[in-house]
């Protein structure tokens, strides 16, 4: 199986901020990890985060009210079981990255993402327009992130919408809220979240997306559970700031 993308692809990831690798995972990749996903469900294994924790649109008051035990993710993927490692590191996804990169010397992060995403019908909230790099402290602002559906990813179920070339763009703070997310009672905005594009995925698909790139996700309206993986890469020449979140764990070399 050839790892990489052509150089029309890498051109298109460039210019838009994100690509779709089709098919990237079988059913045989996906399997394992649902297995695991639903044993960590049932009951929740920790660490994770809950709806509520994030306060988001949608989100439950408090871990009382109803819908207040609704996990949103599951954290530290990558040391949670070694079907989550071998996809992190499979040749599949970090050959890939490395071109996206465009350097031989990729690490993985172990403080952003590197979850399981678990959006569930009812008490699913909503995630605003944001770029991933608003609370992310690293030398450039250039990281890559990786996202497996691990079923089906459409705009009933809580899927994804990006808005392309805005990895690009150079917004002022007074284009964000207090929590940088992205103003919708700004007509500059409004125009930029009129370009956005839905990122439908089927099982296997691997969106691949620079985390300055401003993408949003509804909620769960079905009456499925969504998962998805997602790790995030960087330059191993792009280190995290010392002190901050972003170096709270020691990065994967891979």
């Amino acid at each position: 199986m050839i790892h990489m993308f052509t150089p029309k692809q890498i051109e298109e990831f460039n210019q838009q901020g994100f690509i779709v690798a089709r098919g990237l995972a079988n059913k045989e990749v996906c399997q394992p990890m649902i297995d695991r996903v639903r044993e960590s469900l049932a009951p929740p294994l920790a660490p994770l985060e809950y709806e509520t924790d994030v306060q988001y649109p949608g989100s439950p008051a408090d871990r009382l009210s109803p819908g207040g035990d609704t996990p949103r993710r599951l954290l530290n993927a990558y040391t949670r079981d070694r079907v989550f490692r071998d996809w992190a590191t499979s040749p599949a996804v970090v050959d890939r990255v490395r071109q996206l990169i465009g350097t031989d010397q990729i690490e993985l992060s172990q403080n952003h993402h590197n979850c399981i995403m678990t959006k569930h019908p009812g008490y699913s909230s909503a995630t605003l327009w944001h770029q991933d790099i608003r609370y992310w402290l690293f030398d450039q602002p250039q990281l890559v992130s990786v996202w497996l559906a691990l079923g089906e990813e459409y705009d009933e179920n809580g899927g994804m919408y990006l808005i392309p070339g805005t990895h690009k763009e150079e917004l002022d703070r007074g284009f964000y809220d207090a929590a940088y997310f992205l103003r919708t009672d700004l007509p500059e905005n409004q125009a930029l979240i009129d370009s956005a594009v839905s990122a439908t995925l089927h099982q296997g698909d691997v969106l691949f997306f620079h985390c300055k790139t401003l993408h949003a996700a509804g909620r769960n309206q079905t009456d499925q559970i969504k998962f998805s993986v997602v790790f995030t890469y960087h330059d191993s020449d792009n280190q995290p700031i010392e002190g901050s979140r972003s170096a709270a764990f020691p990065d994967i070399p891979c």
